[in-house]
């Protein structure tokens, strides 16, 4: 795989092009090429998320010193969750230099978004071994800070379940409640059908493999039912 073309697109030099390589190697494509000399980019992953959770900290704590930290932290949840990750590693074509098994390639939907946020992850674990602090900073701000202005504009940082409560309170004057309807599958890996109620009133359900998933997605969908998006 030749990274140069990702690496002029988005303005990086990496010294070691192992790191540069190892961020967008799957661990699917290891478990398949067990020879291969690089390791999978989970290690990377994990100190990339890191990082980027430091950078964009700090980022908002210098340039809003008049928010609250409930804000802030609104605002960096919707910077770094997984949806916004896969977005930006789109955009930027990433999709193109994934290393996957013949099997993770076929694979669409949620299980590819989550490999692209993972290995946006990974990438910045790799630009901060390779390059340092200053550098990983400027790429953060250059493609994934320039996102804030539209999250605060939309008001996109709110998640669903504050949407839906703001809406139903101020158009009905009812605080909604969660109650769980169902819930299967063994302790490491249960599910949870979730319904939301305005007063007696099942207004959607959800499913998630934990409570405030199921709740959200509940939340979410009850926002289109109502049409209060």
């Amino acid at each position: 795989m030749n990274f140069e073309p990702l690496e002029k697109k988005l303005g990086l030099k990496f010294k070691n092009k192992d790191l540069l390589m190892q961020a967008f190697t799957h661990r699917s494509y290891i478990n398949e090429n067990p020879s291969f000399r690089l390791s999978h980019n989970e290690r990377l992953e994990f100190l990339g998320d890191a990082v980027m959770e430091l950078i964009v900290t700090e980022h908002l704590y210098k340039e809003f010193p008049e928010k609250a930290e409930g804000d802030l932290t609104n605002w960096r949840a919707a910077l770094v969750n997984a949806k916004m990750l896969t977005s930006v590693a789109e955009e930027l074509g990433f999709n193109d230099y994934l290393l996957l098994s013949k099997g993770e390639t076929k694979e669409t939907g949620k299980a590819r978004a989550y490999i692209l946020a993972n290995s946006w992850e990974a990438l910045i674990g790799a630009m901060y071994l390779d390059s340092g602090y200053k550098t990983t900073e400027n790429f953060i701000k250059k493609y994934l800070m320039i996102k804030l202005a539209d999250i605060i504009k939309d008001g996109s940082y709110k998640d669903s379940k504050s949407k839906f409560q703001e809406e139903a309170q101020e158009r009905v004057s009812i605080t909604p409640v969660y109650r769980v309807l169902k819930e299967w599958g063994p302790d490491h890996d249960k599910k949870f059908t979730v319904g939301v109620y305005l007063g007696s009133e099942l207004i959607a359900e959800g499913q998630g493999s934990s409570k405030q998933e199921a709740e959200e997605a509940s939340a979410e969908l009850a926002l289109e039912v109502k049409n209060w998006k």
